[in-house]
């Protein structure tokens, strides 16, 4: 399974669990496993980064669709040494297929100022 099928299976077992209320941990199998598990693992870490740079926006508040691939995205540049340029395009990406039109530019906007933060020396690409 390659890492973009795996983010995406994991953006639907995080989706959810987080619509459907699952207070069950997704067992860390195979790649989208772990990177689901690894996000609920970290997750009050993650939402706090995610409530800092999403500026005018409550976590709460965003689309369950964003608020979900935005925690994979602050996960991965948090926890994995992935290039920030292909998480960030990645997300992007996501977004533009699974959420609202302005979805890509929201989270390329939060994953950009996150990355600043989270990768020291690493700077953010912007689309």
């Amino acid at each position: 399974m390659s890492k973009q099928d795996a983010r995406e299976q994991a953006l639907g077992m995080l989706y959810a669990a987080d619509v459907g209320g699952a207070a069950d941990p997704i067992e860390p199998t195979g790649r989208a496993g772990r990177l689901a598990a690894g996000v609920q693992a970290h997750l009050d870490e993650i939402d706090a980064i995610i409530n800092e740079h999403a500026t005018g926006w409550r976590i709460t508040r965003m689309p369950a669709v964003d608020r979900t691939i935005l925690r994979i995205g602050v996960y991965e540049l948090r926890y994995t040494d992935t290039p920030v340029g292909v998480i960030v395009s990645e997300a992007v990406e996501l977004a533009k297929r699974y959420s609202t039109a302005n979805s890509g530019r929201f989270v390329n906007g939060v994953l950009a100022g996150a990355a600043g933060d989270v990768r020291d020396g690493e700077s953010p690409v912007h689309r």
